[in-house]
């Protein structure tokens, strides 16, 4: 399979990269540095790239050939500044709903290819019917814990716009929330799937390493069962 990757350099993405990688797939990386990443880069079957997700005609020139594309596009490089994407998400939240609407119009043209899409985990459900983007005290309780400013609603409400652009759409779209709380850690293959609500530990905790949802992205690429939908995992 050949699977190409929207921000290859960032946490999420560069483990699906190798997730990827490790399962004998061929990987298209797209970076906004591709050069000096393909310099560095030694590894068997990956070409890197560079595209403009916001871009719908530079997305569509790279599809040819490609049978899923992941895209886990944050503003700025979160993987090595997380500050300045959280920064850049405040100042413009409307850029992930943008980023989706390009990815569509880009899918136009190719519409077998498969869109995985990496959100936010503040467009799930707290209980049915109640999503934590909508509710300002939900979602405040929820920065405060993170460590991140109140200020960054505005980006979370922007995934979930993002969202709701893929659902008007009938393209071949999947949409990832990831546990709330997510970091690098093991890769341990062990995790529970969850639909619009959020999977909970037995300490009610979401939670799930970089490296587990990797192999749940990848798993998803290989063997479909959320086209069209959202899916989430947690420990």
């Amino acid at each position: 399979m050949h699977i190409g990757v929207i921000g290859a350099t960032g946490t999420i993405g560069s483990r699906v990269v190798t997730e990827a990688l490790d399962r004998g797939h061929h990987v298209t990386a797209f970076s906004r540095d591709a050069s000096q990443a393909e310099i560095n880069d030694k590894r068997e079957n990956i070409t890197w790239a560079s595209v403009d997700i916001l871009e719908p005609t530079s997305i569509a020139a790279v599809l040819p050939g490609l049978d899923v594309l992941i895209s886990g596009f944050q503003p700025g490089n979160a993987a090595k500044d997380i500050a300045d994407t959280v920064r850049r998400s405040i100042a413009d939240p409307t850029v992930y709903a943008t980023a989706a609407r390009a990815l569509l119009t880009a899918l136009e043209s190719h519409p077998r290819t498969r869109l995985i899409v990496i959100g936010g985990a503040g467009s799930l459900e707290v209980e049915p019917g109640v999503v934590r983007a909508d509710s300002d005290q939900l979602l405040h309780a929820s920065l405060d814990q993170l460590g991140l400013p109140r200020e960054y609603a505005a980006a979370v409400r922007g995934h979930r716009d993002a969202l709701n652009v893929l659902r008007t759409s009938n393209r071949l779209w999947t949409y990832f929330s990831p546990a709330e709380d997510i970091a690098p850690g093991e890769r341990t293959g062990r995790f529970r799937i969850g639909g619009d609500q959020p999977v909970l530990d037995a300490d009610g905790r979401s939670r799930i390493s970089a490296e587990d949802a990797a192999v749940a992205l990848i798993d998803e690429a290989e063997l479909p069962r959320f086209v069209q939908r959202r899916f989430t995992i947690g420990y």
